[in-house]
């Protein structure tokens, strides 16, 4: 439950949350005095530490839903991509390609259990993970405006095994835990390594991709390790587009500045992406254990955006729908310079066009972008971490000290564009500027057993997080964000398509919070676990939470136990969510229109409905079971979770002609070249359930092992109040059914001496179709429920030498396909909303070395 500074949970919380605990960390420090062998198997044993701050327990005896994802599982696909990886391997997390998306192009958000993807807190060795940049101005829905961290950059050659919990965790681990955690455990041999190289392309016979990782353990003296991972990759662009028919009738006419395509439907280019992790431990005696882990990464991407129409873009070309040209005057009067028609097959051919060229107090911007133009969209991500900590024993209290950083800096540019209110002096590719997410995390948590009575092996954790985050607009050059001589002429304000951040815009924002929590786990029986945490926060920005979480096992038969678990829970707004700054370009009924989005408390966002954010609250409810029998494991559990207070970008708000005056009034400049406003807001009441089944089977088969494994989930959200002044009924649909109610993986493994082979079959359910950002029934439709297999196989040539060949998509399932009416039209063919990959069957081949 949220309340502010004034509120019942002020000083008498903070007394009852000290009164339970001190401090507390993501990690229990009793996790380190687990067994050290099996700490050092790779991937062997199920064994997690998420969820729970006892000892860590297999997956089969934990009181809330995990999923443990081993290296070797990850390897299995023909992607490289962590969230490809893991898209297949956890029920109920979904992702989307992006393929004309603005910065969300760079970091493709992802969800958990139908939540947006700053609902899951991502860990690394257990400590909080760094948010990304970037955020998601067109996220498909469910991650419209989210701000989650860049899993991408997260070599799968670093990890020992991925850690996935299921389970609502706001109150042991702090805000953006809502619908679950996800922990990557880095490796940690000392000895040993592994050099990968693998390639593939689409069937298509375009977006070919290279990757080549290696990863190295050595040893810190006897005492300890520094593991070492790299990993680079680059990808070719791909097409899945058509010729616009309005591109077509402009060449046909004898425009020969057009392009075909003129607009890419597709992945952008990949360039130079490279990452390093390193992972490092030395133990200084029996009882202390330094640790220090860290990464530096970095990749640029080119995209494309949309076709700008040489006859009748507004505010570039025509300021009437393309009736007449926009034509401007170097001295300021338009009337001189005649009326040029624009609803003609070719203006360039009118002997008006002609006549205006001829005069040079008269300019159009044709005279540079003859065939109109498509822009380029660039950005370079740079990301860094650093962790350090000492953990190990104090009497009977183990601990965990630690302090990290992290940041993410997006650089965004554009090329082929116009800033059309400098007129021809306009240059046409733009520095737009950067946005950087910058977070410290101190962590100090303290951990024991304890007997109380009759009790025995209580697990009582406790401790204290203190975090800092920031959110920095870099400005970007003048070109991209000035307002020329021609602006009041009606020619569009900075770099068209993504307006430069100027001096208005730049700047960085911060704040902190501390973090005091607890957690106590007894078995009350031998058959019975309860768990209960408790957690108090304070923000320096908008005041203080207390939230609860109870847990719950009960051990029927050798085979059979049951679990629960109730809790309350909170997102805090990003601190880019209040102050980010941006213009896009949405679609809205099949048409075109400039974007601004605003803080909301800016002038324009508050004159149409902008408040200050609040956080979000959440009540969750799941209940499941665990059934164990000789070589079948089998969970099943039902989640409910009620989110108020949902934030989320608005819809986009039209900016009247009417409201021009009182806009200007509130200190609005040039609002007559701003079409709509979007913003901010605490918008949606939601409820969102759902079934995970993950299942799976090992058995001795066709002369050789054979494991069978499900993951099933069904997701269903109900958006159960929202504003309809902020937020249109196409939006609300996208949210209740933008991904697939149903979606499973049955994965079939099998292998022999040298040979092993995986097939895997993916199913999708039914879902709301939508092109781009447009919720309109121009641009909608319920798509088909569809089946794609992945087939790998491997044939080990040395001991230490594995040759592998595979196919995602092997059949080439084509995508869901736009409907008539809209096929084409802006040069699409296919929703690329849609749960899989609308490219097509990719095959790949990988070779895997190991010393």
């Amino acid at each position: 439950m949220m309340q502010s500074k004034k509120s019942k949970f002020g000083i008498s919380s903070l007394s009852l949350a000290i009164s339970f605990a001190l401090a507390g960390s993501v990690a229990s420090a009793q996790a380190f005095a687990a067994d050290e062998e099996v700490a050092k198997k790779e991937n062997v044993e199920k064994i997690a530490v998420v969820g729970s701050r006892a000892a860590p327990r297999s997956i089969g005896d934990s009181p809330v839903p995990i999923d443990i994802i081993s290296s070797d599982d990850l390897k299995k696909n023909g992607s490289t991509d962590m969230i490809d990886m893991l898209v297949t391997s956890v029920p109920s997390f979904n992702s989307r390609a992006q393929p004309i998306s603005d910065a969300a192009t760079l970091v493709r958000p992802v969800n958990l259990r139908g939540l947006p993807s700053d609902s899951t807190l991502i860990l690394v060795n257990g400590k909080r993970r760094h948010r990304a940049s970037v955020i998601a101005f067109q996220g498909g829905g469910i991650n419209d405006g989210a701000q989650g961290p860049d899993i991408s950059v997260i070599p799968g050659v670093a990890l020992k095994q991925v850690e996935v919990l299921r389970d609502g965790a706001a109150a042991q681990y702090g805000s953006d835990a809502i619908a679950g955690v996800m922990n990557f455990v880095l490796k940690d041999a000392s000895e040993g390594g592994s050099i990968t190289v693998s390639q593939g392309e689409y069937y298509e016979g375009d977006g070919a991709a290279t990757t080549i990782d290696g990863n190295i353990g050595l040893p810190l003296t006897d005492d300890g390790f520094v593991n070492i991972s790299a990993q680079y990759k680059t990808a070719d662009a791909t097409s899945r587009s058509v010729q616009r028919p309005d591109a077509a009738a402009i060449a046909d006419a004898g425009n020969t500045s057009i392009l075909n395509p003129a607009q890419t439907w597709g992945n952008p280019e990949i360039n130079d992406d490279f990452t390093v992790f390193v992972n490092s431990g030395f133990d200084i005696n029996d009882n202390t254990h330094l640790y220090a882990f860290g990464n530096v990464s970095s990749r640029e991407a080119t995209g494309g955006f949309y076709y700008r129409n040489p006859h009748n873009r507004g505010n570039v070309y025509s300021v009437d729908g393309g009736e007449t040209l926009l034509v401007g005057a170097v001295n300021g009067d338009q009337s001189t310079c005649g009326v040029v028609p624009a609803n003609v097959p070719n203006v360039l051919d009118t002997p008006e066009y002609q006549a205006m060229v001829a005069d040079p107090n008269c300019f159009s911007m044709n005279q540079i972008r003859p065939g109109g133009y498509t822009p380029q969209f660039t950005g370079k991500i740079e990301d860094m971490s650093f962790f350090a900590g000492v953990k190990g024993e104090l009497g009977e209290w183990m601990y965990d000290a630690s302090a990290g950083t992290g940041s993410n800096k997006a650089s965004f540019g554009l090329k082929n564009s116009l800033n059309p209110s400098l007129g021809l002096d306009t240059p046409t590719d733009f520095d737009t500027g950067s946005y950087e997410q910058v977070e410290t995390t101190v962590n100090i948590d303290f951990s024991r057993f304890v007997t109380i009575g009759s009790l025995e092996d209580i697990s009582f954790a406790t401790g204290f997080e203190w975090r800092e985050e920031s959110f920095e607009i870099g400005q970007g050059d003048d070109a991209s964000w000035t307002a020329g001589p021609y602006a009041d002429q009606g020619f569009n304000i900075g770099s068209h398509g993504f307006k430069g951040f100027g001096p208005e815009s730049a700047g960085k924002n911060d704040r902190n919070n501390i973090g005091i929590y607890t957690d106590v786990e007894a078995y009350l029986t031998e058959d019975f676990l309860l768990g209960i945490a408790l957690r108090y926060e304070d923000f320096s920005t908008f005041g203080d939470t207390l939230n609860y979480k109870l847990t719950a096992q009960y051990v029927a038969t050798d085979e059979l136990s049951f679990r629960a678990s109730h809790s309350t829970g909170f997102r805090a707004p990003t601190v880019g969510q209040e102050n980010v700054v941006n213009t896009q370009t949405s679609i809205v009924n099949g048409d075109l229109i400039q974007t601004f989005i605003a803080p909301p408390t800016n002038p324009l966002a508050a004159f149409y409905g902008g408040e200050v954010l609040n956080p979000e609250e959440s009540v969750s409810f799941a209940a499941g079971f665990v059934y164990q029998y000789d070589n079948l494991f089998l969970t099943v559990d039902y989640y409910n979770i009620e989110v108020t207070g949902r934030i989320a970008q608005s819809s986009q708000i039209s900016v009247e002609a009417s409201d021009y005056d009182a806009l200007r009034a509130a200190g609005v400049e040039f609002p007559e070249l701003i079409s709509a406003v979007t913003f901010y807001t605490n918008d949606f009441d939601t409820t969102t359930q759902g079934v995970d089944v993950v299942a799976s089977y090992t058995t001795e088969m066709l002369s050789g092992d054979a494991k069978f494994s499900l993951a099933y989930g069904w997701t269903d959200t109900s958006v159960d109040k929202y504003d309809p002044e902020t937020t249109d009924a196409g939006k609300v649909r996208r949210l209740e059914d933008g991904i697939p109610a149903h979606r499973a993986t049955l994965t079939w493994g099998q292998s022999w001496d040298d040979l092993s082979m995986s097939v895997r079959g993916n199913m999708y359910g039914e879902y709301y179709a939508t092109h781009a950002d447009d919720t309109s029934d121009w641009g909608s439709e319920v798509a088909d429920a569809a089946v794609t297999i992945d087939l790998e196989v491997s044939y080990a040539v040395l001991d230490n030498l594995t040759v592998s060949v595979g196919a995602n998509n092997i059949f080439d399932q084509e995508a869901q396909k736009l409907k008539d009416g809209t096929l084409g039209e802006l040069g699409a063919v296919y929703y690329e909303s849609g749960p899989f990959d609308y490219n097509g069957g990719f095959y790949y081949g990988r070779v895997n070395y190991r010393f």
